[in-house]
């Protein structure tokens, strides 16, 4: 079979920064939404006290939105990946502050190898890796196996892996763009969907902790899901 060759012109949109139009340096991902920027570009628009997406608008954090931004190893790879010469950030230990055409400080040096997501602090710096807690997307909080099927009462289309083990402090809304992206491609669509327990309709920043103690009735895992097209009601 023969190669199919895609312009990087075509793939543009999905490795630039929403804000400065420039191709990702140092990607940084808010939690919430998905969304990738400029770690530097994010940093600037939350610090100028803004605390919604700036491209969706979503509620990153009431007070804290700094708190809930990381960066994203895996997104900053395939950039480099696919611009090869790109320039890239200068090391924090390295006395060069030449700017790139970004606006992003250069570099000589290798990016790191680790594909951590590093949560940023309130000064935007990437924060410390502890040997106790390495930040490796949750794997070390406690954790919760959920069972996620169809209502009876819709037609959806199952999911293919029913069972999902997750972090406690995933939220509904977390679980409910990963249902979203596996039924319709589109992590967006999740605000048409509904998460019940039990039968009862699970609040969008409950997390599964709080579902597992005071919703699921058995007390043994896993937590039954259910989903279905959201009520208007």
């Amino acid at each position: 079979m023969s190669e199919k060759k895609v312009k990087l012109s075509d793939l543009k949109e999905h490795i630039s920064c929403y804000l400065c139009k420039g191709y990702l340096i140092e990607a940084t991902t808010i939690i919430e939404c998905l969304h990738t920027f400029c770690k530097n570009c994010i940093v600037k628009y939350l610090n100028e006290s803004n605390n919604t997406c700036p491209k969706c608008d979503n509620v990153i954090h009431q007070s804290h939105p700094l708190q809930y931004i990381s960066f994203d190893r895996t997104m900053q790879d395939i950039v480099y990946k696919l611009v090869p010469n790109l320039e890239r950030p200068k090391d924090s230990n390295d006395s060069n502050n030449n700017i790139n055409s970004l606006g992003h400080e250069k570099s000589k040096g290798k990016s790191s190898d680790s594909n951590k997501l590093k949560p940023i602090d309130t000064n935007g710096q990437a924060a410390k890796e502890s040997k106790s807690s390495p930040y490796e997307f949750h794997r070390e909080d406690e954790q919760i196996n959920l069972f996620v099927t169809t209502h009876p009462s819709c037609e959806l289309k199952p999911l293919k892996n029913k069972y999902i083990r997750l972090s406690s402090l995933a939220t509904v809304t977390h679980l409910k763009k990963y249902i979203a992206f596996k039924l319709f491609n589109d992590m967006d669509r999740y605000k048409e969907l509904d998460l019940l327990c039990n039968d009862n309709l699970l609040g969008k920043d409950h997390n599964f902790k709080f579902v597992s103690v005071t919703e699921w009735r058995e007390k043994v895992p896993p937590v039954k899901i259910t989903y279905k097209p959201r009520s208007d009601d």
